[in-house]
C-alpha cells in the first residue's frame, strides 16, 4: 500500500507540475499579447507653428517627423500661423494643443488678462531668438531712431515680431503709427521685399543662422543693423513686461556676406514649448522627451534647435511647468 500511495503520488506530483507548465506558457502568451502597463499616448493633436520660411514652421516639420516614430498612435496636424501672439490664442482657446511662444509674448497675454492665460503651461525652454534688424548695405540707416520715414517690415500682426518691434520703435523715440510705414509682412515676404526696394527695412526675431536672411544675403547686399545698449535698456524702462529680454551679441560668421566680420549687437529672447492644463499628462511627458531626444537630429537641419539643453529646459517662466513635463525631468534627473 505504501508502494500504491507513493505512485499515486508521483502521479500527482506530474499532473501539478504539468498544470505549472502549461499555465507559465499561457502567462508569457498573455505577457506577449496584452498590452501591459500604461497605454501609448493616441488620438489627434493640433501643432500651431507660424510663417512660411520661419524657424517655427521648418521645426514643427521636423518634430512631426520624429513623432511619427515616437508616438506611432498620435497624429499630429501642424498649422501655420502669424506667430507667438496668434499661436497663444490658439492653444488658450483649444483650437490648437501644443505650440511655439516667446516668452514675452507669454507675460504680455498673461498681463492683458487675455481668455485662458490661466491655463497655459510650459512644456520646455527651447531656444533664444535674436532680433535682426535687415536693411540694404547702402543704407543710411545706422541706429533704430533713424527708420523715421521709412518704410518698415515689422512682422504680422499677431507674430511676436510685431510685439517687439513696437517696443523697440516706442523706445527709439518713434511712433509705429505714425512715424514710420509699417509694413506688417513676415519672413516670408520681407526678403523679397526688401530686394526689390519696395521697403527699406524690416524686423526679424528668429532663432541663428534665420534660413531666410541668410539666403538673402547670398543673393543682395544687406547689413544687420545693431541695436544700441542704451536702447535696450529703455525698453526694459518702459513698464511693460519686458523681464525676458536680453542683451546678446550675434557672432562675427553668422552672416558672413552682410557684417563684414563683425559681431552684431543684439537682443534675446527664449522660446517655449506651449500647451494647457487640459492635455493629457502621458501626452505631454511623451512629447517633451521627444523634443529633448531629438535636439540633434532637428538641428542638423534647424540649427537654433541644437540648442535645446535638458539643464534648462526646465526654465519655462512666466508658465509653470505641465504636470507630465515634470514627469519626464523627474525620471531623467541624476
Amino acid at each position: 500500500m505504501f508502494l500504491s500511495g507513493l505512485r499515486v503520488d508521483r502521479g500527482r506530483g506530474r499532473v501539478v507540475a504539468g498544470c505549472a507548465a502549461v499555465l507559465a506558457a499561457l502567462g508569457v502568451l498573455l505577457w506577449w499579447l496584452l498590452p501591459l502597463g500604461e497605454p501609448e499616448p493616441r488620438g489627434s493633436v493640433t501643432f500651431s507653428t507660424g510663417v512660411r520660411d520661419g524657424v517655427y514652421q521648418r521645426y514643427g516639420v521636423l518634430l512631426k517627423d520624429v513623432l511619427a516614430k515616437d508616438l506611432p498612435q498620435v497624429d499630429i496636424e501642424l498649422r501655420t500661423s502669424e506667430g507667438s501672439q496668434q499661436n497663444l490664442d490658439r492653444v488658450a482657446s483649444g483650437e490648437a494643443d501644443f505650440t511655439i511662444a516667446t516668452a514675452d509674448a507669454v507675460a504680455k497675454y498673461q498681463r492683458d488678462g487675455k481668455p485662458g492665460a490661466e491655463r497655459l503651461r510650459g512644456c520646455a525652454r527651447l531656444y533664444d531668438d535674436y532680433v535682426q534688424l535687415v536693411v540694404p548695405d547702402g543704407s543710411s540707416v545706422r541706429k533704430v531712431s533713424d527708420l523715421r520715414d521709412k518704410r518698415v517690415g515689422v512682422g504680422q500682426n499677431g507674430s511676436g515680431v510685431r510685439l517687439i518691434a513696437d517696443r523697440l520703435l516706442d523706445a527709439a523715440g518713434l511712433d509705429p503709427q505714425k512715424d514710420i510705414e509699417s509694413v506688417p509682412n513676415g519672413i516670408d515676404t520681407v526678403p523679397q521685399l526688401l530686394e526689390r526696394g519696395d521697403i527699406d527695412a524690416f524686423f526679424w526675431s528668429g532663432g541663428l543662422p534665420t534660413l531666410a536672411v541668410q539666403a538673402l544675403s547670398e543673393r543682395y547686399p544687406i547689413r544687420l543693423v545693431p541695436l544700441e545698449h542704451d536702447l535696450i535698456q529703455k525698453v526694459h524702462a518702459t513698464g511693460v513686461p519686458t523681464s525676458h529680454y536680453r542683451s546678446a551679441v550675434m557672432p562675427p560668421d553668422l552672416y558672413p556676406l552682410a557684417q563684414s566680420g563683425l559681431p552684431v549687437n543684439s537682443m534675446a529672447v527664449a522660446n517655449l514649448l506651449v500647451t494647457t492644463d487640459r492635455i493629457d499628462a502621458d501626452l505631454v511627458e511623451g512629447l517633451t522627451r521627444t523634443v529633448i531626444k531629438s535636439r540633434d537630429d532637428i538641428g542638423n537641419t534647424v540649427h537654433p534647435a541644437q540648442l535645446v539643453d535638458l539643464r534648462t529646459a526646465i526654465y519655462t517662466a512666466p508658465l509653470d511647468l505641465h504636470y507630465g513635463a515634470r514627469g519626464y525631468y523627474r525620471s531623467v534627473k541624476p
